[in-house]
């Protein structure tokens, strides 16, 4: 549990910074990058082409982001720019994939990504002007949001635990399902021998 508790506190703290991630598109072929996140979370996301990295170029990108499950939450063809944001429906891997699509490919080009989930999506200037919190008091609100980040991160873990355990029991099950299957049979296939084997010597009248 102290493991749990410790890898939840890491989850909820990296989700506190968002950090920007430098992507090479190679010339041809797809570039993506995954990250597992649980349901009912809120990811926003900013890229755009690096075109200081390729001057003499200009090519242009398509982007498709999809679920767990496959289902297309995000779709954009001919960009320099771009985002996307949504509100995870399922827990899992979220792909999103960069390739060029445009004539000009030139050596391949470099994509700027601002990945941002969870608690880092918020926009604390506006909560604060909003509500007119600041200072100490405005850090608490951080450290609560902090607090139901981990908590729900427990949550996540509990149940992904739970359903890992319940795999690991049902293949040990499965495995000691044949391996009683095999060793019947090779008892079998040693009495088929041994009676064979019988048939045979008393053929050739040795026994």
């Amino acid at each position: 549990m102290a493991v749990a508790l410790a890898l939840a506190v890491a989850l909820a703290v990296a989700s506190l910074h968002a950090e920007a991630v430098w992507l090479d598109v190679p010339q041809s072929g797809t570039k993506c990058v995954s990250e597992e996140i649980q349901s009912n979370v809120v990811v926003l996301a900013d890229y755009s082409i690096m075109f200081e990295s390729h001057p003499h170029s200009h090519p242009t990108i398509a982007v498709k982001v999809t679920s767990p499950y496959g289902n297309t939450l995000h779709h954009s063809e001919n960009a320099t720019v771009g985002q996307f944001a949504f509100t995870t429906a399922e827990a899992g891997n979220y792909l999103a994939c960069f390739w060029i699509d445009s004539a000009e490919k030139g050596s391949g080009v470099s994509v700027n990504l601002d990945w941002k989930i969870g608690i880092a999506t918020k926009d604390w200037d506006a909560i604060a002007k909003k509500e007119k919190i600041e200072g100490v008091e405005l850090e608490l609100r951080k450290l609560e949001v902090a607090v139901q980040a981990i908590h729900q991160n427990l949550i996540y873990l509990k149940e992904r635990e739970a359903e890992m355990r319940t795999v690991s029991e049902a293949t040990n099950a499965r495995v000691v399902w044949f391996s009683t299957l095999a060793l019947w049979v090779c008892i079998a296939v040693s009495v088929l021998q041994v009676w064979h084997l019988q048939g045979f010597f008393r053929k050739k009248k040795l026994i």
